[in-house]
């Protein structure tokens, strides 16, 4: 899985896509020694964690305080892409990210996800905490 390119869709200076294992690949394969740097880099590769069905990682990730019991995936869903729109601090410790993801269901029909999530920071970890759709 190391040299496909990374779900997030996420490019070099060059316009060229990122390899899986220099993005988001070595935050969800090595979760427990590398932890995503900042809001948006948890952001990316928790997308990459929907495509990938990856429960363990996107669980992990989700706060404690707003964290399901369980985490089920949709049969059939494609994932198309992501667009990060914008990110803010709001201190050194909380942060927001902007995003539109796309997708296709089971039924063929696309659907667009516009949401602007809310980030914590603890123990030099970020979480998502919960978002608002748009």
């Amino acid at each position: 899985m190391t040299d496909i390119d990374c779900p997030c869709g996420q490019r070099d200076a060059r316009q060229r896509p990122l390899a899986y294992a220099a993005c988001c690949g070595r935050y969800l394969e090595h979760f427990a020694t590398a932890p995503a740097p900042d809001a948006p880099s948890l952001m990316r590769s928790r997308y990459s964690a929907f495509v990938l069905e990856r429960r363990d990682y996107l669980l992990a990730t989700w706060h404690a305080s707003s964290r399901p019991a369980a985490l089920t995936f949709e049969p059939g869903v494609k994932w198309l892409g992501l667009e990060l729109r914008g990110h803010q601090l709001t201190d050194a410790d909380h942060g927001a990210v902007e995003f539109v993801a796309r997708q296709r269901g089971a039924t063929g029909r696309a659907q667009r996800l516009h949401e602007r999530s809310r980030f914590v920071r603890e123990q030099g970890r970020w979480f998502y905490i919960d978002g608002d759709v748009t």
